[in-house]
């Protein structure tokens, strides 16, 4: 295999205090803190200070099912993978199942919808989101995964039945995509979460290659 011949695309979000956080909450603005610069050592160090669920990360069921799975019952092949991006940027609101009907879904698919959220600034805002039909039609379809370009697959839905309806068949979710320049086809992702095993989420550096 020429690896030299493959496009790599990387669909990540950069981590900063300024980027953009869930409904731009305070809390979730990362904090990158120099511990030692070369004014006081030999060496540069800092920290890193940040919630689980900012920026690109991988969601595992514990984040809504007590006693659901963590980052450590994750396997590799779930999340390094082919995929599918379908574009749905004529999505105004939510993504429904009658805006998924007609798209190439299959059982084992790892699909990332691609909405407005890539182009306009919204964020930290009403942004685009998988409602329940759309998870429940996922669900049904038997999918591996699935990714978003916004900072949660759901906004504001009492009870969070998107989540809880993916989560609970161990539909692997990722979110804070980036998808602007990305065209609809066929890739293989890899999102592969940093190890970090009790833990119910974690961020993610998500490439793709074509």
């Amino acid at each position: 295999m020429n690896w030299n011949s493959f496009q790599i695309f990387d669909i990540s979000m950069k981590i900063s205090h300024d980027m953009p956080v869930y409904k731009g909450k305070e809390e979730k603005r990362p904090k990158i803190i120099v511990e030692r610069d070369f004014t006081s050592g030999s060496a540069y160090e800092s920290r890193l200070e940040m919630n689980m669920h900012t920026g690109t990360h991988l969601d595992r069921s514990l984040h809504m099912l007590p006693g659901g799975t963590k980052i450590d019952s994750l396997k590799l092949e779930q999340v390094i993978t082919k995929c599918k991006v379908l574009d749905l940027t004529s999505c105004l609101d939510k993504i429904t199942s009658q805006d998924l009907k007609d798209k190439d879904i299959s059982e084992g698919d790892f699909i990332i919808l691609k909405t407005r959220n890539s182009f306009d600034d919204i964020l930290e805002g009403d942004f685009i989101y998988l409602d329940d039909s759309g998870a429940v039609f996922l669900r049904d379809k038997k999918i591996k995964g699935v990714g978003i370009d916004s900072l949660g697959i759901e906004r504001s839905q009492p009870e969070h039945p998107t989540h809880i309806k993916l989560l609970e068949s161990d539909i692997v979710i990722l979110e804070g995509l980036r998808l602007k320049d990305i065209e609809e086809g066929e890739y293989l992702l890899v999102a592969a979460p940093i190890n970090v095993p009790e833990a119910e989420a974690a961020p993610v550096r998500a490439v793709l290659l074509r």
